[in-house]
């Protein structure tokens, strides 16, 4: 089972909709999924605080356009 690290922050309505995006993939392709908050660790703010929410699956990051269910379910299934 793959594991994805989705980095996220509080009262982020783009991450909460990536978050529900996870879960119903998490249905068709069962992963383990890690939520890490970036405002608990300084290096991770300054490296995520504009580009979040960001999943990362075998040291691949997606955000933005390619936070789609079509490439998550690829990278998963690959």
């Amino acid at each position: 089972m793959k594991k994805v690290l989705f980095y996220t922050k509080n009262n982020c309505l783009l991450c909460d909709e990536a978050y529900d995006l996870l879960k119903v993939i998490q249905e068709i392709e069962p992963f383990e999924l890690d939520l890490i908050n970036i405002y608990k660790d300084d290096a991770l703010l300054e490296e995520y605080q504009i580009i979040i929410p960001v999943v990362k699956i075998d040291q691949e990051e997606f955000y933005g356009d390619s936070l789609e269910m079509s490439v998550i379910l690829e990278k998963l299934t690959s």
